[in-house]
């Protein structure tokens, strides 16, 4: 609000003495009375002229009628440039002086009174002064408008601040915006990623079972990490003098030097079995490669199960050796379930003399045997504990009787439910002889 001025002077002789009258006369203090005449000294216009904020004073039509010295000072006129030459808006900028004419003035107009508007004022030495701007129409006695005070507040550091704002503001857009074009290029390579994971782990395993007469074979593999490559390999394949061969086993550790490792060992083992009298004599040769190959400071074993299928009147012979792998287990047609143990069965690749042995067992019409890795058996459960080969026998004791790809599918639906519980990749192999009542011809 615009400071009035008045016509007297209330800091004279008489004011002074009108306030010692006031006070009690000689009981007045002669310090604090000296005091209080010189405050009162300080007159009206004093204090208009000098006050830390800008005022004017203009009339209906805009030109500028009265102006302090604080607002002469900020923009660099003196009194006479001002007064009566200029009007309010021609100390605008161009952007403030159409917003004046389009909005301020004619809000004046219609409200009689305007607050905290943001403008530019364009001193003499054409800078630029940002100003929080109120004006106020002041009426006659009639109601008839008169004049215009405006009251105007330096707003340099509130620009200032507005600016480091803003300033901030675009930087965290930026940032926001580098750090989402940083998101989708780690999704892009992520996705690339999964892609040639995805093809170097199927590189690793056989591309599909092939059929073998009178059994059904069923096969699953689970990764744990769609990021890394896992160790788990498996495979089934003609021997040539009608029996069949198969393996299934886990490398020790992940990413590209376990994914070597399988490659080698799968490739050596099927050559292996091929040519060894046996799975046990299959498993020594693997073990002298492996050993000759990675001791020193990088030794690479891995636990592996293998087998013969022989085929005999509608049934298959086993034979089975294991190098440290978990037992195969059993699913009769009964509805009994039980392990096939190799006890003492030594890892593939950690000594150069191994011990491993084997086992034989009968696949009859309605059988079901199970090789699995043990990503299964060590898995985190809901309830905290980890899955067992206990939990895993009394699983498929309610399958059974079961043939290959049903065990398979309950065994996929078992470690799904796993969820991010399971720690290490898992691989599955069923070999099962159809009942002759249609059981495990799913």
């Amino acid at each position: 609000m615009m400071c009035e001025t008045s016509d007297g002077d209330p800091g004279t002789d008489g004011g002074a003495a009108e306030a010692g009258a006031d006070t009690g006369g000689d009981d007045v203090d002669e310090a604090g009375l000296a005091q209080f005449s010189a405050l009162l000294e300080d007159s009206t216009e004093d204090l208009y002229d000098n006050a830390p904020c800008g005022y004017l004073s203009t009339l209906m039509d805009g030109r500028i009628a009265k102006v302090n010295s604080t607002l002469l000072d900020w923009l660099g006129y003196t009194g006479t440039q001002l007064v009566g030459r200029k009007r309010f808006s021609d100390l605008l900028t161009v952007g403030g002086k159409l917003y004046h004419e389009t909005h301020f003035a004619p809000l004046l107009a219609m409200q009689g009174q305007v607050s905290g508007i943001a403008l530019e004022l364009k001193c003499a030495d054409g800078s630029r002064l940002p100003v929080l701007v109120t004006s106020v129409v002041k009426t006659g006695s009639d109601g008839q408008p008169l004049l215009v005070r405006t009251t105007l507040f330096e707003a340099g550091d509130r620009r200032a601040y507005e600016s480091e704002l803003l300033r901030a503001r675009k930087e965290a857009e930026r940032a926001r915006a580098d750090a989402e074009a940083a998101r989708k290029t780690a999704e892009t390579e992520r996705a690339r990623l999964h892609q040639v994971v995805v093809i170097l782990q199927k590189s690793l395993l056989p591309p599909e079972l092939p059929q073998v007469p009178g059994l059904q074979a069923a096969a699953y593999y689970h990764p744990a990490s769609t990021d890394q490559l896992g160790g788990d390999f498996y495979d089934l394949f003609a021997l040539g003098d009608g029996s069949w061969s198969f393996f299934l086993g886990d490398v020790c550790g992940k990413g590209p030097e376990a994914a070597s490792v399988t490659s080698l060992i799968r490739y050596t083992l099927r050559a292996a079995c091929l040519h060894a009298d046996g799975p046990a004599e299959a498993l020594d040769m693997l073990n002298t490669a492996l050993y000759a190959r990675y001791t020193g400071n990088d030794p690479r074993y891995c636990t592996v199960v293998a087998g013969t299928l022989t085929p005999r009147d509608g049934t298959f012979d086993i034979t089975v050796a294991s190098g440290g792998h978990p037992p195969a287990l059993l699913l009769r047609a009964d509805g009994t379930t039980d392990f096939v143990r190799t006890p003492g069965g030594m890892l593939v690749g950690i000594t150069s003399r191994p011990d491993f042995i084997t086992s034989t067992t009968t696949l009859a019409p309605g059988d079901t045997l199970l090789l699995y890795t043990d990503g299964l058996t060590e898995a985190r459960t809901t309830a905290g504990p980890r899955y067992s080969e206990e939990a895993l026998h009394a699983f498929a004791h309610s399958l059974a009787p079961a043939g290959a790809r049903q065990t398979v599918t309950a065994l996929t639906g078992l470690l799904e439910g796993f969820g991010n519980g399971l720690d290490d990749d898992t691989a599955l192999l069923a070999l099962g002889v159809p009942a002759a009542d249609g059981v495990g011809v799913t």
